[in-house]
């Protein structure tokens, strides 16, 4: 009851801002894969409509940053560090950002896919955005970890969750070798210029687990201190 009092203090609380926010920026990595099953299919007119789904939810997700920001208290008693707040939300909104910047990247050179590395490549971004669900899961226990003082049994649910997104980025990292293998097999059948951007857009669905990992890193670090 005296941690809820506590929390009462604050009207405008940023940890409910948080969890919706990297539901948010989850939401916009997730749409990669219907993206990216048109893309196969070079159904360009729909591919094109979920990127401005990818975008809008960027933009949401952009908007709900600068809003947490301005309501983060300042000079106030916080049982976590402001600046770590602070730096969670930047990396939580950098997962909506490069799935933005791949969906447009694609769109733009109306990239092919090859055949030969469309269905691995589909299980490498569906990890990707598995870790990027994880990473949300993991956020999600914040409110829970404010009221048990980051004590008892709900930190070690979160870092048992955090072990787990590890895991799922350490499977990205070999998904991403074996893809690359396949395209290099086949690269010289293909445009140079589109073989280097698709090493890009290989590199930036990585980047999608990496960030999420990151996010779990700053959690852990609050869970540290």
């Amino acid at each position: 009851m005296q941690t809820n009092a506590f929390l009462g203090v604050f009207a405008k609380s940023p940890i409910k801002p948080m969890e919706e926010h990297i539901r948010k920026v989850h939401q916009a990595s997730k749409a990669l894969i219907p993206f990216f099953n048109h893309v196969f299919k070079e159904e360009w007119q729909q591919a094109e409509e979920l990127r401005l789904t990818i975008r809008n939810l960027e933009r949401e997700a952009d908007e709900m940053k600068r809003n947490i920001r301005l309501q983060l208290p300042r000079g106030l008693f916080m049982p976590v560090e402001r600046t770590d707040l602070l730096e969670l939300v930047t990396q939580q909104d950098k997962i909506a950002n490069k799935a933005k910047d791949i969906a447009g990247r694609v769109i733009g050179r109306e990239m092919i896919i090859p055949k030969v590395i469309q269905i691995d490549f589909l299980a490498y971004l569906t990890r990707c955005v598995d870790a990027t669900k994880q990473a949300s899961n993991a956020i999600n226990e914040l409110e829970e970890l404010l009221e048990t003082g980051f004590k008892g049994r709900e930190v070690a649910l979160v870092e048992k969750m955090l072990v787990e997104l590890d895991a799922i980025e350490q499977d990205t990292d070999e998904m991403q070798i074996k893809i690359r293998r396949q395209l290099r097999a086949v690269e010289g059948e293909l445009n140079p210029v589109d073989v280097m951007f698709l090493y890009k857009i290989i590199e930036w669905v990585g980047e999608l687990a990496d960030i999420a990992e990151r996010v779990g890193s700053r959690l852990e670090l609050m869970l540290a201190r």
